[in-house]
């Protein structure tokens, strides 16, 4: 924005945001300054966003669907700048979490409380849910997050004030990862007393150990295979059992619940699971082939790697419920329906219907205790110029790295 004022003499519409360039290849550079377009539209200053392990997935493999320059990102709050006409819940000057999916607040899908299958954005051309911010042309092609200035459309009930001076900290995480979690719980459908296995331990996994134990769940186990992870998760209460220290993690979940599997169980991990070389090695050649090929693979081809829903399905017990939260993008997997239906297992799924659950979180986000430990997840605050290296740590898991805030 070159330090002038929006609207001021000298203004230039130029920003800086985090764009795609190809696999493994994200720049910041100048884009168009966001507008208003539609009176239903805001414009927001970010002042924190996140990177998300949903952003990995566009960075490393989702390249078919994505065009470089396009800006990425969907965890994001700020202050609001601008409104439109219809807009009349926030105003400028207000601070606000922007919910990852863009929903109307009215429609046959959001009265039911389905946000992220709201029936104004959905993207029937590509036969998908409700539009996001910064993922593909699988969710419209919205521009995201990462960058100084973020038009949101839908701002007449999308975005979320933010009460007081609550600090960013505590409140960017409702924008994604806190309610996604939150609704793995929910989905779970554990009551105190009953077993929750959490199956990967990165930002979604942390904060679904935390929402459980915060709802009174317990005996919580934390499966992942990196020490930092399963550290953390070890503070906050949960059991830890470390998948590179065993041969069989069904069994060792088994052993641990007297034999039976848990009650629950909740796959925080998703396409890019460890452990299924076969399908990583289909994953590595379908994110370096033409995109004209690469589309067809991905939508006709099995090659999410579902070792850890293998896993999560094999340790819960019978009659008990897998809550699936981790991302897969394959439209032809093979799944062991023989094992599901025998077992008479549960499953639910879904992107998570952000406002659907901000009434109920709000107050531990808003507790000065900080119960959920939102304090207590970001390893890594960057300033948005130095994102593609965030990415990088990201995704090789190094230097600690568990969650990444940028600072525009």
């Amino acid at each position: 924005m070159l330090g002038v004022a929006r609207g001021a003499p000298g203004y230039v519409c130029v920003m800086k945001a985090l764009t795609y360039q190809g696999r493994e290849h994200v720049s910041v550079e100048d884009v168009p300054d966001p507008r208003i377009e539609e009176p239903t539209d805001a414009v927001v200053r970010v002042t924190s966003t996140a990177i998300c392990g949903s952003d990995l997935h566009l960075y490393r493999m989702l390249g078919m669907y994505i065009d470089p320059g396009d800006v990425l990102g969907h965890e994001t709050m700020g202050v609001v700048e601008e409104v439109g006409a219809e807009v009349q819940n926030i105003k400028p000057g207000d601070r606000v979490v922007v919910p990852f999916n863009i929903s109307c607040g009215h429609c046959f899908m959001c009265d039911k409380d389905l946000f992220a299958q709201c029936e104004t954005t959905q993207v029937r051309d590509q036969d998908k849910g409700a539009a996001l911010f910064g993922f593909s042309k699988l969710y419209g092609q919205v521009p995201g997050g990462q960058a100084e200035y973020l038009r949101v459309p839908m701002a007449h009930f999308g975005p979320i004030p933010v009460p007081g001076d609550v600090p960013d900290e505590r409140m960017l995480y409702l924008s994604d990862i806190l309610p996604t979690a939150w609704q793995a719980v929910r989905y779970a459908d554990v009551h105190p007393g009953d077993s929750l296995a959490v199956f990967g331990l990165g930002p979604v996994g942390q904060f679904a150990v935390r929402a459980a134990r915060a709802l009174g769940i317990e005996r919580v186990i934390g499966v992942d295979l990196v020490r930092e992870r399963l550290e953390m998760a070890a503070r906050y209460g949960a059991e830890i059992l470390d998948t590179s220290s065993v041969d069989d993690v069904p069994g060792a979940v088994q052993d641990l619940t007297d034999g039976r599997g848990a009650d629950a169980v909740i796959d925080a991990v998703g396409m890019e699971a460890h452990g299924s070389p076969v399908a990583a090695a289909g994953q590595m050649l379908a994110g370096r082939l033409p995109k004209s090929v690469a589309r067809p693979m991905m939508e006709k081809a099995g090659i999410d790697r579902l070792d850890a829903l293998r896993n999560a399905i094999g340790s819960v017990r019978r009659g008990g419920t897998a809550s699936v939260v981790g991302v897969y993008g394959g439209a032809a997997d093979p799944m062991n329906m023989m094992q599901l239906f025998d077992k008479g297992v549960q499953l639910r799924m879904g992107q998570a219907h952000v406002k659907r659950w901000i009434d109920e979180i709000m107050p531990f986000v808003t507790d000065d205790a900080d119960p959920l430990g939102t304090g207590d997840l970001a390893t890594h605050h960057l300033p948005l110029s130095e994102a593609p290296h965030g990415y990088d740590i990201f995704q090789k898991k190094e230097d600690g790295c568990i969650k990444v805030v940028l600072h525009p």
